[in-house]
């Protein structure tokens, strides 16, 4: 018998079949307008944000939709010199975050997930999520984490395709951090189209009063922001409070200019993404459905989301391996000295090492 199933870019019409689709350069027009998404473009770089020896960053803008609407994505995309990997991670931010989270402008880049990634030869491509950011500021109540998942999903098909600088990845690795991280699991679990899932800042074991503590304490519309304010949003985004961004990180560790630069690259978030990321993500058993390899690195101090099950790895792993199939070959990391924002920690180069090490068991050549 017979069986299709679509899997990155790659039809599936026999078992075993490899993940996703041909690795090769964009090499005519012609090619190049051929996309696998109804409706997509080729979106080239406008412009290039860092060029070194060993990295080359630029920067994005792709055609998404959000139900019916046509919606901007921005992104930037960060490469190593040389050869193009054949794999690519899509990075995706944590509510009032944006890609900056993964390009701290800070300290000559060396909290950059992005930047240590490319001198270690690795492909990352950090996306704003709707609202936030570059990307198109839709009317909050349209944006959902079910939404957010889809437009993900459509990125998803769009590195597959070579509709991000005319270049083809073979595989996709999603790496979400915290709401980012739910975003993550809805995407994966739904359309099946990811080769590995990476999940920061996030447990199914939530410290319910400190979340709900940073949504009535630390939390205001965007609109009252002296910042967000001049984007016109709408009263349904929100953001964070002055000088409350502490609560992402170990207070008695942290970096004081990373701790500024977070204040100053803060962002939004509609809040009409919280009840169906908090129920579906973060609560049920929907993690389940992805049958792909997972890692979960949180920081050792997160407060938020590693507050009861974090006293070892081991203990970690046995509180989640219930919300993950065997075919997750569930993995865990606790990073030492980190609290919930961990690419941002002092010990951000440990984490960023562990993961290093799982794409190469996973994904090497």
């Amino acid at each position: 018998m017979v069986t299709q199933a679509v899997v990155g870019c790659t039809l599936r019409v026999t078992l075993p079949v490899p993940r996703g689709c041909t690795v090769q350069p964009l090499r005519t027009l012609a090619t190049a307008l051929i996309v696998v998404l109804a409706g997509a473009i080729v979106a080239s770089p406008q412009a290039i944000a860092t060029t070194t020896p060993d990295t080359t960053c630029s920067e994005t803008s792709l055609p998404v939709s959000l139900g019916l609407l046509p919606e901007t994505v921005h992104g930037q995309l960060c490469l190593p010199a040389g050869d193009t990997p054949r794999t690519v991670q899509l990075l995706v931010h944590g509510g009032t975050y944006n890609s900056q989270y993964w390009d701290l402008p800070y300290d000559s880049g060396s909290y950059s997930y992005q930047r240590d990634m490319a001198a270690n030869g690795l492909a990352t491509f950090a996306v704003d999520l709707l609202g936030s950011g570059r990307s198109s500021q839709p009317l909050s109540a349209l944006v959902t984490g079910t939404s957010q998942a889809s437009v993900v999903h459509q990125i998803v098909g769009k590195l597959c395709a070579g509709a991000v600088s005319g270049l083809r990845f073979d595989r996709v690795v999603l790496v979400g951090h915290s709401m980012g991280s739910g975003v993550a699991v809805l995407e994966a679990a739904t359309y099946h189209d990811v080769d590995g899932v990476i999940l920061t800042g996030m447990s199914h074991s939530m410290n319910l009063l400190a979340l709900t503590n940073i949504f009535v304490q630390g939390v205001r519309p965007a609109l009252l922001d002296p910042e967000l304010s001049q984007r016109g949003g709408d009263p349904g985004y929100v953001t964070t409070m002055p000088g409350t961004r502490g609560l992402f990180h170990d207070p008695g560790v942290v970096d004081p200019g990373v701790l500024a630069a977070d204040e100053a690259t803060k962002d939004q978030v509609p809040a009409t993404v919280v009840p169906d990321l908090l129920t579906l993500a973060f609560v049920s058993p929907l993690s389940r459905a992805i049958t792909v390899p997972v890692l979960i690195a949180n920081g050792d101090r997160d407060g938020l989301f590693c507050a009861f099950t974090c006293s070892s790895e081991e203990s970690f792993l046995a509180a989640e391996n219930p919300y993950f199939s065997p075919d997750a070959h569930l993995e865990v990391r606790l990073v030492p000295q980190a609290g919930h924002a961990v690419a941002l920690a002092i010990s951000a180069p440990d984490y960023r090492a562990d993961v290093r090490d799982w794409l190469s068991m996973h994904f090497a050549g």
